[in-house]
Order: C-alpha cells, then structure tokens, then sequence
C-alpha cells in the first residue's frame, strides 16, 4: 500500500470512531524507558502518516513514572479528546496496566501483527502499548499503523465488548451492588 492509501485508510478509520472525537488525534505518552522510541514513533504518526499527535510526556530520559503518563494518554482516549492512545515503557505491561484503570479504556499489549489485529478486530482496543525493550523502531511503526489501521469487526465481539463496558460502569457502583452482579 502507498503512502497516501495508507494516510487515507488511517484517517478515515479514526473518523469511524466517532463524532466527537478528533478525527486524526492520537495521545502518545512514555516514561523514560521508551522516551526515545515515543519520540521516532511520534515524528513518524505526523510526519508519514499525517496524524495530530498529543504528546503527554515523558519529555527527556529523566525518570519518569509510567502509571503517570499512562493515566494521562488514557483520559485523553476516554474523554474523547484523542480517538486513540499509544503508550511505551520498558515492557508494555505497566503501561497497560495503569492505563486499564481508566474506565473507557481498553489498553493491549502487542508484541506482533497477529497480537495487533485481535487487539483491535475483537477487542476493539483504544490504547496501544509496547515495551521499548523488545520492538525496533521499525516494527514498532509497523504495528502503531496496523493498529490505526484496523477497524472493530463488532458481531460476536460486540457483545463481548459491551460485556467489558459494563465492568467499567459496575467499577463506579457500591460494593453491594457489584458483589450482586448488577
């Protein structure tokens, strides 16, 4: 695919996403684990694929805690702000952590195209997260592009998704109620 199918077929997948969302923002954020790998990352989502990027920090290889800008990235995707989140540490997993802690967010760890494409087609994932530690810059545009890319299959999945929605709207509610299933 040429660099302006890709462009389009970014954009007009992020447009899907909603009304309310802007239509080509991405919030990216790092701890200084994956600083320089957010800032290649960042260059190439503006640069190549003609994405707003919202940069949530980390802003230099100074230690920085990833449940900090993890929650950032995350409440710029709840709220609508950003159509989607890309977050990089060490490993991916904290970030992915922190970030699920985030009611609205669906956060994924992905390591490869397959991981990528489910994160995405069944799960309807919002937040990307990878581990500067095991992805080259390469690949790590590779799968930023897959996932802007990849569209919600919805069907079966849509149930499941909505199933994980509800766990978010019980997390809210009072103890009684969440122990009785409501």
């Amino acid at each position: 695919m040429n660099r302006e199918a890709l462009r389009a077929l970014v954009r007009e997948t992020l447009r899907e996403t909603g009304e309310a969302i802007s239509p080509r923002a991405v919030a990216i954020g790092a701890d200084h684990g994956g600083f320089a790998l957010k800032e290649r990352l960042k260059r190439y989502l503006e640069e190549e694929l003609d994405i707003r990027v919202v940069d949530c920090g980390t802003h230099s290889t100074e230690p920085a805690d990833y449940p900090d800008l993890a929650a950032e990235v995350a409440r710029r995707v709840a709220s609508g702000a950003c159509a989607r989140g890309i977050l990089i540490d060490g490993a991916g997993i904290g970030s992915s952590i922190a970030a699920n802690k985030i009611p609205g967010v669906r956060a994924a760890v992905c390591h490869d195209e397959r991981t990528t494409v489910n994160s995405r087609s069944h799960n309807d994932a919002n937040v990307l997260c990878l581990g500067a530690s095991f992805l080259p810059a390469g690949e790590a545009r590779r799968l930023a592009r897959i996932f802007l890319a990849t569209e919600f299959a919805g069907g079966r999945h849509a149930r499941r998704v909505e199933k994980l929605n509800a766990l978010d709207r019980a997390r809210g509610a009072p103890p009684e109620e969440r122990s009785a299933g409501r």
